[in-house]
């Protein structure tokens, strides 16, 4: 596995090999992009606009991290890790995959204005593919596994449901390997990761992996798509 840091300066070309290509989204026969079904079992809307986490893992933090800044509703996105402990809560090391940290992102959002299950909506139909196993597109590793980390009963309730309902539609050709576990702690990343697509918006990786999830985003999901991405943590009182 070769880091992204190393990515960072290859060329289109090699970035193109390296992609492969692979699609992280599901499509039809004919290659169209799918919107995945909302799903059955969601919180009701709320009727306070007190802040909610969510915390999500989809391979690399960088896409995923931009996909949801372009949602209307969110408030913040933070790249980080989850899943081991604090002293190795860093990129070199979780980078190693041997820390038991997957990357991931803290999704700060307005329950009156998207739902929880929206944005599983969103993640499941844009942000990944679910049933790569501890991988995504050209990256491999258990710190690139797709995982949902819930706060709540009603979180893990939504996520399991969703699962069961993707999984009984058959909207994957392969089985979803997404895992919904607690959520333990949640360690923002290195400041030079944060807004990556924003603030490199040409590096090769990005135009490859990335890039095309927020097409797609705005694509699939107009009414939720919003152009300017937030950068303020905005705390809801």
């Amino acid at each position: 596995m070769i880091r992204r840091s190393a990515r960072n300066t290859l060329p289109l070309a090699a970035a193109l090999l390296l992609a492969g290509l692979t699609a992280c989204h599901p499509v039809t026969a004919t290659g169209e992009v799918v919107r995945l079904p909302a799903p059955t079992v969601d919180a009701s809307p709320a009727a306070s606009t007190h802040e909610q986490t969510a915390v999500l893992a989809g391979g690399c933090f960088w896409g995923v991290e931009a996909v949801f800044e372009h949602v209307k509703g969110v408030y913040k996105v933070t790249a980080g890790y989850s899943g081991g402990s604090a002293d190795t809560a860093h990129y070199d090391e979780v980078s190693d995959g041997n820390t038991g940290h997957a990357e991931s992102v803290r999704v700060q959002f307005d329950p009156s204005k998207i739902s929880y299950g929206q944005l599983l909506q969103v993640f499941f139909s844009v942000a990944l593919n679910p049933t790569e196993l501890n991988r995504q597109g050209p990256d491999s590793g258990t710190q690139y596994r797709s995982v949902i980390f819930y706060n709540s009963d009603e979180q893990k309730k939504i996520a399991d449901s969703y699962i069961s309902q993707l999984t009984a539609a058959k909207a994957f050709p392969a089985p979803i390997v997404t895992r919904v576990v607690p959520l333990k702690a949640f360690y923002p990343a290195e400041n030079y990761h944060q807004d990556y697509f924003r603030l490199h918006p040409n590096n090769p990786y990005i135009v490859i992996n990335d890039a095309p999830k927020v097409t797609h985003l705005q694509k699939l999901f107009p009414a939720l798509y919003q152009n300017n991405q937030t950068f303020v943590d905005v705390r809801l009182r």
